[in-house]
């Protein structure tokens, strides 16, 4: 009778032990692609069957928001859940503070390896800079500074080396050997693949595909290549579900996608204007959550962003982190398992800086061969750039356009040359932000109003330092 009783103590504590297991986690990132650019939204023509098979069995949001509407912010709010003005990054080429708490940073403490492909545009690719993906606490990594196309320049963990074919395919493929590498080990596995697609100019084609290089090209549209890339990315997902089944892995693997700001097609962004707008066209991206083994197929109607993403990947890899500083996202918990479907408002604002050009395969060529000629490094500025400054952020200078999402009302602030402008839809019947509520609503477009800009004097004084 022990011995049976010693046998199922075993096995129900083996059962337990299992089911508690943490998921590995593998986060892909579009660069432009817009919510209504997928077969499952309904776009007329362009083809993702593998984004169309994901969005059936797993978990749709249906109103998901880019933390901005260009590239770098946005990801500077998933590594690490802040509104990226608090972060260092108001526009795209800014870099992130080492002095940020990063999602690598946090699932690493814990015992994820971790791995970055793919495009990075929040810091360095240099071997000796704190900027770069081993510096926000990636063990390993393949990345571009920013956008890349055909044959790239990459720097592979510091070393820097062109590698022939599509980029997105090279993304994809660094993702897969790191997968197969340490699907074995005893550690759970966190990969982020930051797709250069399908973002100008555009000149990766699908694989397999008679005439793919001319695919699109009757259509009525001026962006064939931008459809075409978005062909090539549901193509390289396909790849990845594929590795995932092939490796044992599928069914305990929470695998997310999405992008990182709205499309450059106006007219299925799936709200008013496009990327670089925070208007709903510039903002809503295509989301879809796949984890088998916790998740059913379903469609959830409640607003999230990306600054959720971390607070959510930390508590589902048990992960602590102290000091933490002000978060602007949450756990999407609640969210997901269907107890809770409102989430609190969300600030957005750009606008308030202007971007800084970064060259990926340019900088990166010009690294390679001065490092191979014994030159001294052509790019040092961009080590660091302004990360170690901390000025001072005058409290009343909240110009630029700002908007506060309060579902399903989100209220607009516009300040240029000093005078301010609000603007207040109800997303829920306006979807498109055509009828300007704010005269008739004066007592709800002040509350707004108000809770908007005492967020940004929030954020400003994040951005002076104040958080660290």
């Amino acid at each position: 009778m022990k011995t049976i009783t010693a046998v199922f103590l075993l096995l129900f504590t083996a059962a337990i032990s299992l089911a508690d297991e943490r998921p590995n986690i593998v986060i892909i990132m579009a660069d432009d692609h817009g919510y209504g650019d997928t077969g499952y939204t309904g776009h007329p023509f362009v083809k993702t069957p593998h984004l169309d098979a994901m969005a059936e069995s797993g978990v749709v949001f249906n109103r998901f928001y880019a933390s901005a509407p260009v590239c770098s912010p946005t990801r500077a709010s998933f590594m690490t859940g802040r509104h990226p003005f608090r972060t260092n990054v108001p526009n795209h080429g800014h870099y992130m503070r080492p002095a940020e708490k990063t999602v690598a940073e946090a699932l690493k403490s814990s015992g994820y390896v971790t791995g970055h492909f793919g495009k990075w545009h929040i810091g360095s690719v240099q071997p000796d800079s704190p900027t770069n993906p081993g510096g926000a606490g990636f063990d390993e990594w393949l990345s571009g500074l920013n956008f890349f196309d055909n044959d790239p320049y990459l720097s592979r963990n510091g070393k820097y080396e062109r590698i022939k074919g599509a980029g997105t395919v090279i993304s994809m493929e660094a993702t897969i050997d790191f997968l197969k590498r340490h699907c074995h080990d005893d550690r759970p596995m966190f990969t982020v693949t930051w797709f250069p697609s399908p973002h100008d100019p555009q000149e990766e084609i699908p694989d397999g595909l008679v005439n793919a290089g001319k695919l699109y090209n009757d259509e009525k549209t001026n962006k064939p290549g931008y459809f075409r890339e978005i062909t090539l990315l549901d193509q390289q997902v396909g790849r990845l579900q594929v590795a995932l089944r092939d490796l044992g892995i599928e069914k305990n693997t929470l695998f997310i996608y999405l992008s990182d700001n709205g499309g450059l097609v106006r007219e299925s962004s799936g709200g008013r204007e496009k990327k670089g707008s925070i208007y709903e066209g510039g903002l809503r991206v295509p989301a879809i959550f796949q984890w088998p083994n916790h998740y059913q197929a379903k469609v959830i109607e409640t607003p999230v962003f990306t600054s959720d993403l971390y607070p959510t990947l930390v508590a589902i890899a048990g992960a602590k982190v102290s000091p933490q500083p002000l978060l602007d996202g949450i756990d999407l918990a609640p969210i997901l398992d269907g107890t809770s479907s409102t989430h609190p408002a969300m600030g957005f604002w750009h606008g308030y800086q202007k971007g800084e050009s970064t060259w990926s395969d340019r900088t990166i060529k010009s690294l390679m061969q001065a490092e191979e000629a014994g030159k001294p490094n052509p790019f040092p500025e961009r080590r660091l750039k302004n990360v170690n400054e901390y000025p001072d952020r005058d409290q009343t200078d909240l110009h630029g356009h700002a908007a506060w999402n309060a579902w399903p009302w989100k209220l607009h602030r516009i300040e240029q040359n000093g005078k301010v402008k609000t603007e207040l839809y109800q997303l829920k019947d306006d979807p498109m932000e055509q009828n300007d509520l704010s005269p008739s609503e004066p007592e709800r477009t002040a509350a707004m109003l108000l809770a908007l800009e005492t967020w940004q004097r929030s954020v400003l004084g994040s951005w002076s330092g104040r958080d660290y």
